[in-house]
């Protein structure tokens, strides 16, 4: 049979140091070692079961290197959120845990739920996101420094202000980098020019925007505000009424989203307005901003859409 074999749905558990592969229905499981030769023992098997579908779950960055590899073998593979796995696992009544059930019930999702392929990111694109992400780093590394220094021996304060010194050199050197990287490319230096017109989105917003979320201006509101977190989702049941709540999402991106907002709070007059009307209204702060933050995001990824530079008129 040389034609695709629609009933082939892989899922890949994968670790540092092993991939465990499990095919849906059919009770063939292997394990392979997450090394170049590895992996490609790994393509040069899946070729000849000609997949439908291969899944794996964004494991931190361990993915990527197998992620690449099977998108330049023209194999279909989808990176999803592990708690979709989990969540789906528990409904399945799967409660066990081990390398090869965690293979298997990917397999399972992934014939069940039917994630879409999606396409793989630059190297110029991964790079970007690895530069937003180190700053990200280096931020939290210095907040840690001067939190300690505040509580630290006299005697070792100095040493710790050197190393707050040659962290925020290393922030001004990945700053630099960043904004050098998003001029090279016409596309993301027309975005980070759209999106910094805003009142209230400042360089980081931007360069994180620009790296995380390249949907940006490609999906309508409530899917551009699903894949960020911030859509409301129904607790309801019979007669009872629960709280809307957001979850799931990008977490780099919602957090200087919320960044953002609070500034946007004060500076921005459509986002203080809306905001100021909610808590009239008796919402309660973190409510309002967090309505606040979806309403920025459909904002910017309408500019995004249409190319246009913020006119409160226009909003």
């Amino acid at each position: 049979m040389t034609s695709k074999n629609i009933d082939n749905f892989i899922g890949i558990d994968i670790s540092k140091a092993e991939l465990d592969v499990a095919i849906w229905g059919k009770g063939s499981y292997w394990q392979i070692s997450n090394d170049i030769q590895g992996r490609q023992e790994l393509i040069r098997r899946l070729k000849g079961l000609n997949p439908r579908l291969i899944v794996v779950e964004a494991s931190g960055g361990l993915e990527q290197p197998l992620v690449r590899e099977l998108d330049q073998a023209n194999l279909p593979v989808a990176v999803v959120n592990p708690t979709r796995v989990r969540n789906f696992a528990r409904s399945a009544g799967q409660l066990a845990k081990t390398d090869k059930l965690d293979a298997e019930i990917i397999a399972q999702f992934a014939q069940a739920m039917r994630p879409k392929v999606r396409p793989l990111r630059t190297r110029q694109q991964e790079h970007l996101g690895a530069l937003v992400t180190r700053r990200r780093q280096v931020v939290d590394a210095i907040t840690a420094e001067k939190n300690r220094k505040a509580t630290a021996h006299p005697a070792l304060q100095e040493q710790i202000q050197r190393h707050i010194d040659w962290l925020e050199e290393e922030l001004k050197e990945l700053d630099n980098e960043i904004d050098q990287l998003i001029q090279q490319s016409d596309e993301w230096r027309e975005k980070a020019a759209i999106l910094s017109s805003v009142p209230g989105v400042g360089p980081v917003t931007v360069s994180t925007l620009v790296a995380k979320l390249p949907e940006l201006g490609s999906r309508n509101r409530q899917q551009i505000a699903a894949l960020v977190g911030v859509a409301p989702v129904n607790k309801d049941s019979g007669k009872k009424r629960g709280k809307r709540r957001v979850f799931g999402g990008r977490a780099s991106v919602r957090r200087v989203l919320y960044m953002a907002t609070l500034a946007a709070t004060k500076f921005n007059p459509i986002i203080r307005a809306f905001y100021e009307r909610l808590l009239a209204n008796g919402k309660e702060k973190k409510v309002a901003l967090t309505a606040c933050m979806r309403k920025l995001l459909v904002i910017l990824n309408s500019m995004i859409r249409h190319k246009k530079l913020w006119c409160a008129s226009l909003v």
